[in-house]
């Protein structure tokens, strides 16, 4: 028998970490887009502070005469 009837596993741990920081660059930018559309200046983009103006104006009716006069 020789020598090169095994096989030979090579690990290599590491990197250059490329992946982690990208992972961590989104996070980070969907934490501040919630934060700008839920609670900062985003918030309110939408909204006024006066509504529409409503007016409803109920039907004249008499009032009924009081029995026993």
């Amino acid at each position: 028998m020789s020598d090169h009837d095994r096989d030979t596993v090579v690990v290599r741990d590491g990197g250059s970490g490329a992946g982690l920081i990208l992972g961590i660059l989104a996070i980070v930018l969907v934490l501040a887009g919630l934060w700008y559309f839920a609670m900062g200046p985003g918030a309110g983009a939408g909204q006024t502070t006066e509504g529409p103006t409503i007016n409803i104006e109920a039907p004249e009716v008499e009032a009924p005469a009081p029995e026993g006069e």
